[in-house]
């Protein structure tokens, strides 16, 4: 057995050496320019190599490549190339473990045909140095002639260069199998390559550098995707947190897949907690109502409902919910969006321009009693209860109004105003309070807020309050004792958090004598009352005024 081993090697060593015969005298006939044999020893594809390399004056008696990067272009080299590297460094150590001990080394090269990195056995990295098979060098065909590195570049496909299949003399001694290496958009970048004595050549071998590269490019497509997919979480979570509302995604059965920061916030959960637990487990037993409109409506569009949260705290939302569907338009789930509603309104009354535009620092006065006035206004400006302004038409009590508002905590609220006495007696109330749908012949649909709930979180100023019918005296008590209000025809009762400034230009007390004024409204009015000081009882500031920039008063 061990006999017809050994015949068979030799047997092989010289089939081998017979083949290197041939191709060398091929190889000598084309370099000193005599015509090929009438049948070639060497592929179509070796030939047309030989012929670029004596077209563009490649030497075949090169013994080294010339071509040799180090220190800081090699440091550039291999920095422009990481990504390149870092993947194919694995493949090619496995590729090595393959052959290790067997006189060959793995390379990666780059587009211009730079070594990149080489792995293989210290002896046969010493041998191959001699030649400049080093980083940094390069092999392209114009630099080294027909090679497993060069040639690969060149035509694009794999390559197995078998001895004086080379160009260059300095590697008749080589073989080297190339397969290249394209990018996820097809482009070529480089290619990998195992070189070993000649001696050792075999096809099997071109056949595993092509699987190496073809692993290598898979990874590459991997890790685009997987980019792809982490940037585009990225940007999904980003838009997603950064949008104000409270936002939920719920799978077939009603559990949580995702929620978004703020409603994290809003309802205080820790979103590791609720992953995957269903909703109304999360909101708890209390928000039926909520769940009954999930259930029975696959798409809702800013339909109200009241949520109470764990903490005790009731809140009023706009819900709306839709279908979440694949690109081949299968539905997985729904989008739960949560609006709380006081941040609509006050988004509505930011539209409207309700914004007190007066300070302290536009009204003009040098007047003792007037300045005491206006240091008055200013320390009531810090407190939270109401206030009554007293004083004749014209003495400034809407300017002092929006001073207060814009000196106190709630200058980034809403400012609304209101003339009593402007509003027809028969819609005073709707005006204030709103309208639910159907209230009335001619209401919106889908009803009116009014400005209590507009000026929620804000200041609401009713000029000329003495004008109010009683009835709707009655109903404005009602809101001031309880902060809520309740639209004409609804039944929901609605919080409101509103600081009321009211004025008037008569005498409360003596409409309250009158009957004309409930006393009870008038003491809650008349927590801090601030009276306003007529230009005829400060002459001394007419002159002031003539020059102010900002004549407010005229």
């Amino acid at each position: 057995m061990r006999q017809h081993i050994s015949e068979d090697i030799i047997r092989m060593d010289e089939a081998y050496t017979a083949r290197f015969g041939r191709i060398f005298s091929e190889w000598k006939r084309f370099i000193h320019s005599r015509p090929p044999m009438e049948q070639p020893k060497v592929s179509p594809m070796i030939l047309k190599s030989w012929e670029r390399c004596r077209s563009i004056g490649v030497d075949p008696y090169l013994m080294k490549v010339r071509k040799v990067l180090f220190d800081g272009e090699l440091n550039r080299l291999i920095e422009g190339h990481a990504e390149l590297i870092s993947i194919s460094i694995p493949f090619m150590e496995k590729l090595h473990e393959l052959v290790r001990n067997s006189g060959f080394v793995v390379v990666v090269f780059n587009v211009d045909g730079y070594l990149l990195e080489i792995i293989g056995d210290e002896d046969v990295i010493r041998r191959v140095r001699r030649g400049n098979f080093v980083r940094g060098s390069c092999w392209s065909e114009e630099e080294a002639g027909t090679n497993g590195v060069g040639t690969v570049l060149e035509v694009g496909e794999p390559v197995q260069v078998y001895g004086c299949e080379h160009y260059c003399i300095n590697s008749h001694k080589m073989t080297g199998s190339g397969a290249p290496i394209r990018d996820p958009e097809g482009r070529l970048i480089g290619g990998l390559a195992m070189t070993g004595h000649w001696e050792r050549a075999n096809p099997h071998t071109l056949g595993m550098v092509v699987a190496a590269a073809y692993a290598i490019e898979n990874e590459m497509q991997v890790r685009k995707m997987l980019a792809a997919v982490e940037l585009a979480d990225g940007f999904r979570r980003t838009v997603i947190g950064s949008i104000p509302e409270a936002i939920i995604t719920l799978d077939h059965n009603c559990n949580i897949s995702l929620a978004n920061k703020n409603a994290c916030r809003i309802f205080g959960w820790d979103i590791d907690t609720i992953i995957g637990r269903n909703i109304q487990d999360v909101f708890g037993k209390q928000n039926e109502n909520f769940y009954r409109l999930l259930r029975h409506n696959q798409t809702l569009t800013d339909a109200e409902t009241r949520i109470f949260i764990p903490d005790g705290e009731v809140v009023d939302y706009t819900l709306t919910c839709n279908p979440i569907e694949t690109a081949e338009g299968n539905n997985i789930g729904r989008l739960v969006i949560l609006n709380e509603i006081r941040r609509a309104r006050t988004l509505v009354t930011t539209m409207m321009g309700a914004k007190a535009k007066l300070t302290f620092a536009d009204i003009c006065g040098k007047n003792k009693t007037f300045l005491e006035t206006v240091e008055a206004a200013k320390i009531v400006s810090r407190s939270t209860s109401n206030v009554l302004l007293l004083g004749q038409s014209g003495t400034g009590k809407d300017i002092f109004a929006q001073a207060i508002h814009n000196e106190s905590r709630r200058r980034n609220g809403p400012y609304v105003a209101i003339n009593c006495a402007a509003i027809p007696r028969d819609l005073i109330s709707s005006e204030l309070f709103g309208y639910s749908e159907g209230a009335f012949t001619g209401s919106r649909r889908g009803g009116n807020r009014g400005k209590f709930e507009l000026a929620d979180g804000g200041t609401i100023f009713l000029d000329e309050i003495a004008e109010t019918p009683l009835e709707f005296q009655t109903a404005l008590l009602r809101v001031i004792e309880d902060r809520s209000v309740m639209r004409i025809g609804g039944s929901r009762i609605t919080p409101v958090d509103v600081r009321i400034i009211a004025a008037t230009n008569k005498d409360l007390r003596e409409e309250v004598r009158q009957g004309r004024f409930r006393e009870d409204l008038y003491y809650r009015f008349n927590v801090f009352t601030i009276q306003m000081i007529p230009l005829k009882e400060r002459p001394d500031d007419i002159p002031l005024l003539v020059s102010c920039p900002r004549n407010i008063f005229t």
